[in-house]
């Protein structure tokens, strides 16, 4: 591999990015990402970048600083002469409103990808968009990682039978399917109808759940809403126990705690989000996606094939 290149960090997540330089074998790069007395953002690499491919992880959740951060480090990195810049979003904010459903609405994902773009990044790489469409709002080459095979493992290693892989929603059917396959599980699928956003009308079941121990799969856990509505009716529906998993755990307005007291038997999710008192929740476990953002940056470098991966 050429060693010819850096890892840098926003405040996000810094400690994926330094699991994720452990995972290479390298130092995290050398920067400082603070406030002027105003509150703006101040930025400055404090290394040489010249002619060297570069990689700036940061997940984008709200507020909005988080993004402003990458813009800005990105600039930096341009203006410092880098060979190539690599943006590696592990979650890629501001992704939910990724087409237009009504008149009046913008495609907010569509906007962060140009100004990614436009602040200097010549590559993209996330995990689990919250839609595939999303990859190609961006007009440089992009890479949408996926965590299922890390879930797969994990259940796999857990040796539970009678196993039954559920969707949330019809959009979430080949997320789905691909856990399933590894599990060699069948899958069940709810559709559902919202009223507005964030909010269920109806959830109902197309699938055999009796007798079936439950894996709801699903790209992130932002309310909880589904979850929980989910987890009843498959109960009622006869399963003997439910286990959700989720590559973002985003946990809107103390929801993670609804989730532990609710019937779930385990919420399983990735580090792409930092999680604040996660030793208060003991059904709440914790996978890395380190492991699989370096293997990510040794392929780019290597300039292999990224979507072996996922064989």
């Amino acid at each position: 591999m050429d060693n010819d290149f850096k890892v840098f960090a926003g405040n996000s997540n810094i400690e994926l990015a330094k699991k994720v330089c452990d995972y290479i074998g390298i130092k995290l790069g050398d920067i400082e990402v603070g406030r002027f007395e105003d509150g703006e953002i101040k930025v400055i690499i404090n290394e040489n970048v010249r002619g060297k491919n570069v990689y700036v992880i940061q997940s984008t959740p709200p507020p909005s600083d988080n993004y402003l951060e990458l813009f800005i480090i990105l600039d930096a990195l341009r203006r410092a002469s880098t060979e190539a810049i690599c943006a590696i979003t592990p979650y890629y904010g501001y992704g939910r409103q990724d087409r237009k459903t009504r008149g009046r609405e913008p495609i907010s994902a569509k906007l962060m990808a140009n100004l990614i773009v436009a602040s200097g990044a010549t590559r993209f790489i996330a995990v689990d968009l919250h839609a595939g469409q999303i990859q190609g709002f961006f007009d440089i080459p992009s890479d949408n990682l996926s965590a299922i095979p890390l879930f797969a493992d994990y259940f796999i290693s857990k040796n539970i039978s009678d196993v039954v892989v559920v969707s949330p929603d019809v959009g979430g059917v080949a997320r789905a399917n691909s856990l399933a396959s590894r599990l060699r599980a069948p899958i069940v699928i709810f559709a559902k109808r919202r009223e507005k956003p964030d909010e269920i009308a109806r959830m109902d079941l197309v699938g055999e759940v009796k007798g079936k121990n439950a894996i709801i799969i699903d790209d992130g856990i932002y309310t909880g809403g589904t979850l929980i509505n989910a987890t009843k009716i498959l109960i009622e529906k006869g399963a003997k126990k439910v286990y959700a998993a989720a590559t973002h755990g985003i946990f809107c307005n103390h929801s993670l705690k609804k989730l532990n007291d609710s019937p779930l038997e385990e919420i399983v999710i990735t580090d792409t989000l930092k999680i604040k008192d996660n030793d208060n929740f003991e059904k709440l476990k914790i996978i890395s996606v380190a492991p699989l953002i370096g293997e990510a940056i040794k392929r780019v470098q290597e300039h292999s094939s990224i979507s072996e991966l996922f064989k």
